[in-house]
């Protein structure tokens, strides 16, 4: 499939983006908005963008399989896990979950369509409009897609017309997805923007921030902190920084079935794009006093590792990342040799693929990524929390193991402590497509409120 060159990342590498192209792209950008997008109603736009997702999600659908063809190379993903990601990911985009999301975020179905009410404003004899941004610029991280491709769509919803700034190398779905929005409402395609360049380059940087309303960023603290210091005045910035998850997974869970269904769920969440994301486990402590100690639980885990490798494999590393697991798998074998201390080591043979390290020792733990994952044996939550300290305030996900009746206690325990997100073992990579990321609203961020006192 060739794809016609629409966008600025469809041009050939040897094409040269220079700081006047960038302004005059934005431009047209604001004025296609104008001409295409701003009247649209949310409704016929959750339709455009449900049947483009539908598409992604047909075997035969071209962008789909240029995606599995060419991402591999450029995402380094294997096919497999690509496949698997992009549909968790596309399945989400149903015009009952797109409604449901414009509902949770701004009160109103309308909301972004024309002035309404809700019962509390009707009460109050208000109504109001949300508004986005006219120009969204999104400087993405590139180390999982789902993110931009997110972008993309809360973008278009709230009626902006957007600019995707993506890393050297990493435009190739976003741009896809652009592609196959462009092919069903070309109006629609033309209110969006995708290029790649080094991160860093400012005279492009300046331009794109010159026209911008609003700027989107996903990446290192002080990459964002870099970012931001660049802004002109009145520019609105919303980051999304370096961010940290594990499970935990209580005693009534290790017993028979239920505690190798837990171990399974809890490899499902490793090998999901391959432990890249801020959604992905580091460690999972396992409370001691089950019918299955948590060392028993990190055997399990590496089994269900081991199995899950034949279906969707790792993929191949470079020198560098194969080098830091194997030089950190070293340091655990010579520990589990000693036995001066409780650890244990399982690992794939013959590879870096998946390694399971088992520790008695409770200290929060920053994995090495690419499926390299903690056990750790703990009390209680209590135990848990205050071991994590070191990263309060840095906690994504929590991916947990409990019964019904313990749930709402240990998700408040973990509320308070500073957790945004809490959902079961097995969908820590899994959001739902109403999940507020890191704690704050997504289309809420975006818009600006102008209310209508009626009298």
């Amino acid at each position: 499939m060739n794809l016609p060159n629409y966008f600025l990342a469809d041009q050939p590498a040897e094409a040269t983006l220079t700081p006047s192209i960038i302004t005059e792209a934005c431009r047209e950008l604001r004025r296609n908005r104008e001409r295409h997008l701003l009247h649209r109603t949310t409704s016929q736009i959750i339709h455009v963008l449900a049947e483009a997702a539908h598409g992604w999600l047909r075997h035969d659908n071209p962008f789909r399989r240029l995606a599995l063809e060419s991402g591999p190379a450029a995402t380094g993903f294997p096919q497999a896990t690509l496949a698997h990601g992009l549909d968790e990911f596309f399945r989400l985009l149903t015009i009952e979950n797109l409604h449901a999301l414009v509902v949770q975020e701004l009160g109103h179905a309308q909301r972004l369509d024309v002035p309404c009410s809700t019962d509390a404003e009707r009460f109050t004899r208000q109504s109001s409009i949300a508004t986005g941004p006219a120009l969204l610029a999104h400087i993405t991280a590139g180390n999982i897609p789902v993110p931009a491709l997110m972008s993309l769509v809360q973008g278009l919803l709230v009626r902006s017309a957007q600019f995707m700034k993506c890393a050297t190398g990493t435009s190739l779905l976003p741009r896809l997805f652009a592609h196959s929005i462009y092919e069903l409402e070309p109006k629609l395609g033309a209110c969006i923007e995708i290029a790649e360049w080094h991160g860093g380059t400012e005279p492009l940087e300046a331009a794109l921030f010159a026209e911008t309303d609003c700027v989107t960023a996903t990446g290192s603290d002080e990459a964002l902190a870099a970012i931001q210091q660049r802004l002109p005045r009145g520019v609105r910035f919303i980051g999304y920084g370096h961010r940290l998850s594990f499970g935990y997974i209580t005693r009534d869970v290790l017993a028979g079935f239920t505690a190798k269904q837990a171990a399974s769920d809890a490899a499902d969440d490793v090998v999901a794009w391959n432990q890249m994301g801020c959604l992905s486990p580091h460690v999972f402590y396992v409370q001691s006093g089950g019918a299955v100690t948590p060392e028993s639980f990190a055997d399990m885990l590496s089994t269900s590792l081991h199995e899950k490798e034949a279906a969707f494999p790792r993929g191949a590393l470079n020198v560098d990342e194969s080098a830091v697991i194997a030089s950190r798998r070293e340091i655990y074998q010579m520990r589990a040799a000693a036995k001066t201390v409780d650890t244990r080591l399982w690992h794939s043979e013959d590879s870096t693929a998946w390694t399971v390290v088992y520790e008695s020792d409770a200290r929060f733990q920053s994995s090495c990524l690419n499926r390299f994952i903690y056990v750790k044996s703990v009390a209680n939550l209590a135990e848990v929390l205050q071991n994590a300290e070191p990263v309060r305030g840095r906690v994504s996900t929590v991916g947990l193991a409990a019964q019904a009746h313990q749930a709402i206690d240990l998700v408040t325990e973990l509320a308070r402590w500073g957790v945004t997100r809490i959902c079961p073992l097995g969908r820590m990579q899994r959001p739902l497509l109403t999940w507020r990321h890191d704690g704050r609203p997504t289309l809420g961020d975006l818009v600006t409120w102008t209310n209508w006192e009626m009298g």
